[in-house]
């Protein structure tokens, strides 16, 4: 990744697809769950208002406030605490910016497991999820979203020169290459539907992990998301990267796109924030934002929440 760091983990069905919104976690905490402590500071009150029925009244009190909690899975490149107790990632650092067009001058970060971000945004434990999560069915009948400030690709670590010729998750059933992911990945599920028994995948904790097995020859192919890959392999003199692919999901090919999370509630606020994410994407600083992190204007997109819900 760009930034510099500590060991980045990642999170499901991005980066959770498949495993729905409390499923198991492929971003696991980095940062120290001290940061919990702050649940109450931001004066967000956990008794229902006649706002609510309104679309709410939680930017006001953002605004009120001056600050907005925001939950993040420790999963970089996408929100986490780094070694110097700095939060930062590409949604907290977009969030900074977003925010504080809407009156909002503080973040604050509230660290917790991938699976419990919907848990805790709807029981009023944060007030945005800012992980980078990706936009699914599932977690669209649970929360809303803003728009995806990012769209995402599968790509695969291989050996030098790719010498199995694996491009896709039907070539790695195809060819009967050894496959390995990481836990609660997205592409458990691509690899499955592609054919691919699911007793028979490697599952390893991160991106660092499977490069690891790829070099060592365990594996002839880990895959995950197109910018993490292309991170990982960056130093690795044995292994490398295959262009980016859109799985197979449903017999059509996808495309994930990772947004920021509301409680259904709190349609003032989303629909706020996405004005603001408009005007980003317009200017190209949205980019410029995430660029830090690994993203690339490959990573832009125009995809809107509505489609990735299925609406």
């Amino acid at each position: 990744m760009a930034p510099p760091l500590a060991k980045p983990l990642r999170r499901p069905g991005r980066h959770g697809n498949t495993p729905g919104p409390a499923g198991p976690s492929r971003r696991s905490l980095l940062a120290g769950v001290a940061a919990l402590g702050v649940l109450g500071a931001a004066g967000c009150s956990r008794v229902p208002t006649e706002a609510s029925t309104n679309g709410g009244d939680l930017l006001s009190r953002l605004k009120a406030a001056g600050v907005v909690r925001l939950g993040i899975a420790g999963e970089i490149p996408f929100g986490y605490i780094d070694r110097n107790g700095k939060l930062t990632g590409e949604a907290p650092e977009l969030a900074k910016v977003i925010f504080k067009r809407l009156g909002v001058d503080r973040v604050q970060p509230v660290p917790t497991e991938f699976g419990s971000l919907i848990p805790g945004l709807n029981s009023q434990q944060f007030d945005v999820v800012a992980a980078g999560m990706y936009v699914n069915p599932d977690r669209c009948e649970q929360v809303i979203f803003s728009d995806p400030d990012y769209q995402m690709l599968d790509s695969f670590i291989v050996r030098k020169g790719n010498p199995k010729g694996l491009t896709s998750y039907r070539d790695v059933v195809e060819k009967k290459a050894k496959f390995a992911t990481g836990t609660g990945y997205a592409e458990i599920a691509y690899a499955v539907e592609a054919g691919y028994p699911e007793s028979d995948i490697l599952i390893v904790p991160d991106q660092v992990a499977g490069l690891n097995a790829v070099e060592a020859g365990r594996v002839d192919v880990f895959a995950g998301t197109a910018l993490t890959t292309r991170e990982v392999v960056k130093k690795s003199a044995k292994a490398e990267v295959t262009e980016p692919f859109k799985p197979i999901v449903g017999g059509k090919p996808h495309v994930d796109g990772g947004a920021f999370a509301f409680r259904p509630t709190e349609t003032n606020l989303r629909d706020a924030f996405n004005v603001e994410l408009g005007k980003l994407k317009e200017s190209g600083e949205l980019l410029r934002i995430l660029k830090p992190f690994g993203f690339t204007e490959d990573e832009m997109t125009d995809l809107t929440a509505k489609e990735l819900c299925g609406g």
